[in-house]
């Protein structure tokens, strides 16, 4: 990779990317030929300078040719698409104009409020996401609007397409985001119905961290004469450096920062952020909480930003939020730590932030904070820096605690050690004298009072927890039953047959619905977010199959799993239980007159009239092909 000034930047033995000029000048997006009301909306996200596949792909996007991008997750490909296509692209009311695919729900989410927030100048132009899970009335009225972009997820979209509440005959681009991981869940006939029915004319993209041979079958049958843009890791790992990486939401990262900040040992830390904005924001939030922190971004003035590192170096300040583009050159001795509050664009980025600490033979401390959605992310830094990152634990409440009475018990012997205590020692006394209070008590009271904001005790931590990434769950279920890879036990079962530690679950599709143990997993992984290693066994009847899951499957996803679809049928996913199917399930039980075990009304009723019993139809009717109810007794033969 290369800067604006043609200066190669290469990776040093410690695998730190090192470049002389501290002011060191970047492509910036204005550079790009965005439209003016695009780069307002780059502006107004804070972003300063585009990633590397953003200078590789904008350029053509732009020019209306198609594009294969290969690039890791976490680059910034979404913005490598999405600006070019919003400044070129011709948007009218009443016609979608643009289409996006993206392989699971958090992600068709995460593109669509991306797309929304650099479109913010744009006139007429409505983003919609198109996903399984959310309630489909919702997506009915959205649609009925006819947005200018839809971001979809392939059932979902086949879903809409059958039901004729959304037209793609219009469409002027269409992007495949993600699509080695689309099609590996079992989307390729989606995806190809989809692609059958966008106009020739219409720009494409492709982009995937592989190239398996399904999504080349893609490429050669639909992208058409493309250019490549192509970003290759080439990073190496620290040594010296101990990577940590914690799991939690965003919405708790604040806090998150400062339980780490507060429950970590540290001499110098700079935080990295994303945007110049939030560089400003984390700052000044970290500020109103006791810590000593700056802000460093683009925006600086040189020589604001040269006084802003001289005080770091001085001690003056501890902490530094900076951004990628500021931190540039960035070489002070004292950081011991490195946080990576935002997940960096690329694995190189990674290895170049971490590589601010560690210096002159000192060990380092990097941790990277990751988000639910942005867990691949973390494997790729891992197999980029060919090092494992070891998983923390946000520091409870006990702990932080402990921390804070120790710096204090700390801080009163430093005071001591100094002396001149002559005044203070005259003024306990006197109060011991006039008011008879013991000096224990006066030092108490006086201990209480020096807390300055920030309570030795604290009783009102607000409850986080590190979010368990789906490999360590499922790491832990391998631990708990073992059933591992490692050590290949055999599995254990409950009594009906479902391997302990899970549940099963009927759905309302089956062999004549053309749907494969593919399918199934790949919609279930798509929709909920459970991860196909945590799927149990699948078996395929004529017209319903069963799944099992884990244990305790929270509402929320149970609720996902009832709306969504499989290769366009309706899931109807539900527990197995022993209790008889509803009266709307049973008309898609088993095909009837395909099972040997079933005998007809009409030989059933023939067989109770002989008999002299009552009608049939007095009584409860079960379909017999649908196992996982209880079993009864063959009408007509006693």
């Amino acid at each position: 990779m290369q800067d604006e000034n043609n200066s190669e930047l290469t990776i040093a033995e410690n695998g730190v990317t090192e470049t002389s000029d501290f002011a060191e000048k970047a492509l910036k997006f204005s550079d790009l030929g965005l439209s003016p009301e695009v780069l307002e909306g780059v502006k107004n996200a804070g972003y300063e300078t585009p990633s590397p596949i953003q200078e590789k792909a904008i350029p053509i996007f732009l020019s209306g040719k198609n594009l294969l991008g290969t690039a890791q997750t976490g680059t910034g490909k979404t913005a490598a698409f999405t600006l070019p296509l919003l400044s070129h692209l011709q948007f009218k009311k009443g016609e979608t104009s643009m289409l996006v695919l993206s392989p699971t729900r958090e992600l068709a989410v995460q593109v669509a409020e991306a797309v929304q927030h650099f479109a913010v100048a744009l006139p007429y132009v409505h983003v919609v996401p198109v996903y399984g899970g959310q309630d489909i009335g919702i997506q009915f009225r959205a649609l009925k609007r006819t947005p200018q972009i839809v971001v979809a997820t392939p059932g979902r979209l086949i879903d809409h397409l059958k039901r004729g509440t959304i037209s793609l005959e219009n469409v002027q681009a269409v992007v495949l985001d993600e699509a080695d991981e689309m099609l590996d869940m079992g989307f390729m006939d989606e995806v190809e119905e989809i692609l059958s029915k966008i106009p020739q004319s219409a720009q494409r993209g492709l982009f995937s961290a592989t190239m398996p041979s399904n999504v080349r079958k893609i490429i050669d049958r639909y992208l058409g004469e493309y250019e490549e843009a192509c970003i290759e890791a080439k990073t190496a790992t620290v040594d010296k450096v101990r990577q940590r990486y914690l799991t939690v939401r965003s919405e708790q990262k604040m806090e998150a920062l400062t339980r780490v900040l507060e429950g970590e040992t540290y001499d110098g830390v700079i935080i990295f952020v994303r945007t110049k904005q939030l560089a400003s924001d984390v700052s000044e939030r970290l500020e109103a909480r006791g810590f000593n922190a700056a802000p460093l971004s683009g925006d600086l003035a040189q020589t604001l930003r040269e006084r802003t590192v001289n005080r770091l170096k001085e001690g003056k300040i501890d902490i530094l939020v900076a951004t990628d583009v500021a931190a540039r050159g960035l070489d002070v001795d004292r950081i011991s730590h490195v946080i990576n509050y935002d997940v960096p664009y690329d694995t190189e980025s990674y290895v170049h932030r971490i590589g601010r600490t560690a210096r002159a033979g000192r060990e380092g401390n990097a941790i990277l904070f990751i988000t639910p959605r942005e867990r691949r992310m973390l494997k790729m830094i891992e197999k980029a820096t060919r090092k494992k990152i070891d998983p923390m634990e946000i520091p409870t409440g006990e702990q932080i605690s402990e921390r804070r009475v120790s710096m204090f018990k700390q801080k009163v012997l430093d005071t001591l050690a100094e002396g001149a205590l002559e005044e203070f020692r005259n003024l306990v006394e006197a109060l011991v004298e006039e008011k008879g209070i013991p000096a224990l008590e006066i030092a108490a009271a006086v201990t209480k009072l020096a807390q300055a904001g920030q309570p030795l005790f604290p009783t009102d931590l607000p409850d986080i927890k590190s979010v368990p990434l789906r490999e360590e769950r499922r790491k832990a279920s391998e631990d708990k039953f073992g059933n591992g890879p490692k050590d290949h036990a055999p599995r254990v079962e409950k009594d009906n047959g479902v391997e302990e530690g899970y549940e099963r679950y009927y759905l309302g599709v089956g062999r004549r619905d053309h749907v494969s143990p593919r399918d199934i997993v790949g919609a279930i992984a798509g929709e909920s977010g459970i991860s196909s290693g945590e799927i149990g066994r699948i078996k395929l009847f004529d017209r319903f199959s069963t799944v099992e899951l884990p244990e305790g499957l929270a509402p929320e996803l149970r609720m996902i799993l009832e709306e969504m679809t499989i290769r366009g049928n309706p899931s109807k996913f539900r527990l197995m239980t022993d209790d008889k199917p509803l009266p709307t399930e049973r008309e898609s039980f088993g095909d009837r007159k395909r099972n040997r075990d079933f005998v007809s009304r009409r030989d059933r009723n023939r067989g109770d009239r002989r008999k002299g019993k009552k009608d049939f139809r007095e009584r409860p009717f079960r379909e017999r092909d649908d196992k996982p109810f209880r079993k009864t007794r063959r009408f007509g033969r006693h």
